[in-house]
């Protein structure tokens, strides 16, 4: 009987484990994902912009907890028209900087490049290093970023990973 017990409690042990697992597998945000993420982002405050709620809409994307957080990965929300951070939800003190002065680990501006997304209808894939959430030092992110039509806003969104090119990630969103 006790046997028969024992078993069960591994049984059940392995089985919980096995699920970690897998959903720890999981956990890593694919470009495919980023890109999906952010055009419903962009969408959102499209919207929010034409029905004049556009300054409320803001507020969620500077929240950890909302749909806007996922695996490894977060929207974040750019005003290139005043070259401020609109919103992070990481990194709240961030917001309502002033975004040509933040530079990456290795000293470099980037967000100037991001913002080239207003340009191109299609997107930009940006290359940099920061500090994944918890992290001090920093590693190579690639981010998507999307204007969002009629604001001033540009949507960004990014994958930490060493391997993937640029003109790999410019197959997800066909830009040029």
């Amino acid at each position: 009987m006790k046997l028969s017990k024992v078993f069960v409690v591994l049984g059940a042990v392995l089985f919980v484990f096995g699920i970690c697992s897998a959903a720890a597998g999981q956990e890593k945000a694919t470009p495919q994902e980023i890109v999906a993420k952010v055009q419903a982002a962009t969408n959102t405050l499209a919207k929010a912009t034409a029905a004049k709620s556009g300054e409320a809409s803001l507020k969620q994307f500077s929240e950890k907890q909302s749909p806007w957080v996922f695996k490894d990965s977060y929207v974040f929300v750019l005003d290139c028209s005043s070259n401020t951070m609109a919103a992070h939800p990481i990194k709240p003190e961030l917001v309502g900087k002033d975004i040509t002065a933040i530079k990456d680990t290795k000293g470099t501006s980037f967000f100037g490049q991001l913002c080239e997304a207003t340009k191109r209808p299609s997107g930009v894939w940006v290359e940099y290093w920061w500090p994944k959430p918890g992290e001090k030092e920093g590693s190579r992110k690639i981010s998507y970023a999307l204007n969002a039509s009629g604001t001033p806003y540009v949507v960004s969104a990014g994958i930490y990973d060493d391997k993937i090119t640029i003109a790999e990630l410019e197959k997800t969103t066909n830009t040029k």
